[in-house]
């Protein structure tokens, strides 16, 4: 009976020794997904933050043209009131010859 109770303790501990090893891979390996997905969503994050600073800067720089672009509008309907013929040769100088 002593005969075989030492490769039976030797092989209980490899036994219990390559399962630990083998969850411990598993565990290893699901960080490593999490870790992924986790450096995925930064990235997004990232990215989507920057977009968002574009379009803000964009936003900004056009503000001063949309503001300009309105004033051109109302001179002309205002010229439209006073001087018809000038608003009229404004609007076909417009038309075409500014392409």
């Amino acid at each position: 009976m002593k005969k075989f109770i030492n490769p039976l303790l030797r092989l209980g501990t490899a036994i219990a020794l390559l399962s630990v090893i083998y969850m411990q891979n598993n565990e290893i390996k699901e960080l490593k997904e999490k870790a992924s997905e986790n450096l995925s969503d930064i990235q997004t994050t990232q990215t989507i933050d920057s977009l968002e600073t574009i379009i803000d800067s964009v936003r900004d720089e056009n503000l001063p043209l949309q503001i300009q672009l309105g004033r051109y509008e109302v001179t002309l309907e205002l010229l439209k009131e006073k001087n018809k013929k000038a608003a009229e040769e404004f609007e076909l100088i417009f038309t075409t010859q500014t392409e």
